[in-house]
């Protein structure tokens, strides 16, 4: 089904350039409608997206019928106008054909192709009664969120922003960069439903002084967010430059956890409690399944530990998904933090775990020791009674994490979290060595560690 809209030039670019931050080669746009409907107009803001700052002058290719430019990825674009063509075998002789499957392709006048290419995405643009008014119609898939991605970004005064599509995540989530200029900001697109939890957690968390980003432009019905661009340094990519600064910046995450965990926690997110850990660690039962072994029940375990190591302290705001890809370091200004929408009350220990048992990257056990016990001077918290929470909480969540990569792999076609598979899987054996989790460790005895023929097993199951 199309997705059709009314739009001045402003919003029919901002669609071309969100359509640029989404294609790669291979991709052909169909640019259908009368002589003066735009069609042009719509290439030519998409060619010079895809340049950026080397932006060519893009004139219409009504007599040499084809036009290409290189963007700084390497990716070759081509820009024909069909209106002069005579014979379909001219296609051949100007390499049309080829270029199709090899580079991206906007094509006008698309009716003179016979057939059209059978995944190609059709724009067709039809002038209305208003001069300065066109209707346009998007056939091809996601071409709804593009057209709301377009209209949010038009409607907040960013419609002629460069867009820059940034890595995503795990999640259904998408971020994109948008230069307006010297100015800089991130759109945010969450087709599900939790847009309006990371508004209101980062109110509460700018209202107390934490690095969260300003909010610029918000729709909550339609999942979009515009919002502070905190810059490209992720904690991860700092330390991974320089090492050295491992010491000060684990120290600086402590002291931030050590402050949030002093106030009194919101009323709106939930509590990620005993039982809510028991039901969330189910998702581990993915990963043995996966290799046609019976899956232990092994969340009554956690429940029942969970009362026992970690009920006694009252609960804190953890952001959940805490670790060093969703830092960002400042220098002296507070760290900048992103992905927070999960955000839940639990016991103190579960952000640090999450921060120095990351799945992604390695933390030196004496960073992790000398972490631990800086939280713990700055709380006053029993260091052996916090030393099994954290010991559970860390078993728990990587865990929960194996049976995620397990899904993300099988079901979503992501195959590369398998590979982080043996750093998650060493972070459970170290946590099932306490002494507090005999019980847990016992009834995992029997599941094998994911060695090289395991992964390949599970990737060779893999969706395509």
């Amino acid at each position: 089904m199309s997705t059709r809209l009314i739009a001045d030039e402003i919003l029919t670019a901002a669609l071309a350039r969100m359509l640029a931050a989404d294609l790669v080669p291979g991709r052909t746009v169909l640019l259908d409608g009368p002589v003066g409907a735009g069609k042009t107009h719509f290439a030519r803001a998409f060619i010079r997206a895809r340049q950026g700052e080397a932006a060519e002058d893009v004139p219409s290719p009504t007599f040499t019928l084809v036009q290409t430019y290189d963007d700084p990825m390497g990716t070759e674009i081509w820009h024909a106008d069909l209106y002069r063509l005579t014979d379909p075998a001219e296609l051949s002789e100007l390499g049309l054909d080829e270029a199709m499957s090899e580079a991206i392709c906007l094509i006008e006048w698309p009716d003179r192709l016979q057939p059209p290419p059978p995944s190609a995405l059709r724009v067709a643009l039809s002038p209305c009664l208003d001069p300065d008014m066109r209707q346009i119609a998007l056939d091809f898939p996601g071409a709804d969120r593009l057209a709301a991605r377009a209209g949010f970004v038009a409607a907040a005064g960013w419609g002629e922003a460069q867009v820059v599509p940034l890595a995503g995540d795990a999640s259904a989530r998408r971020y994109f960069r948008l230069h307006r200029g010297d100015d800089r900001a991130v759109l945010m697109d969450d087709p599900g439903d939790s847009m309006g939890a990371f508004l209101a957690v980062t109110g509460w968390l700018s209202d107390r002084g934490f690095g969260a980003p300003a909010i610029l432009a918000q729709d909550t019905v339609q999942g979009l967010a515009l919002v502070q661009d905190l810059g490209d340094d992720l904690m991860a990519r700092v330390l991974e430059d320089d090492p050295a600064l491992a010491p000060v910046a684990y120290d600086r995450i402590v002291d931030l956890l050590a402050d949030l965990h002093r106030h009194p926690v919101p009323d709106f997110i939930p509590a990620l409690d005993g039982a809510a850990l028991a039901d969330q660690v189910g998702l581990f039962a993915l990963y043995p399944q996966a290799l046609g072994l019976e899956a232990p029940q092994i969340g009554p375990i956690i429940a029942q530990l969970h009362a026992k190591w970690a009920a006694d302290l009252p609960p804190v705001t953890a952001l959940r998904d805490f670790h060093a890809e969703n830092l960002i370091w400042r220098g002296a200004a507070p760290l900048g933090l992103i992905d927070y929408q999960d955000a839940v009350t639990a016991h103190p220990a579960y952000d640090l775990v999450s921060a120095l048992q990351d799945a992604r990257r390695d933390v030196d056990p004496a960073i992790e020791a000398a972490a631990i016990a800086r939280y713990l001077s700055a709380t006053g918290h029993d260091r052996a009674r916090f030393g099994a929470a954290y010991a559970l909480l860390g078993a728990q969540r990587n865990l929960r994490i194996m049976g995620i990569f397990t899904r993300l792999a099988q079901r979503d076609g992501k195959p590369r979290y398998l590979d982080l598979m043996p750093r998650v899987w060493s972070h459970v054996q170290r946590n099932l060595a306490h002494p507090a989790l005999g019980p847990l460790a016992a009834a995992l005895a029997g599941i094998p560690a994911p060695d090289g023929t395991i992964r390949e097993r599970i990737r060779a199951a893999c969706r395509p």
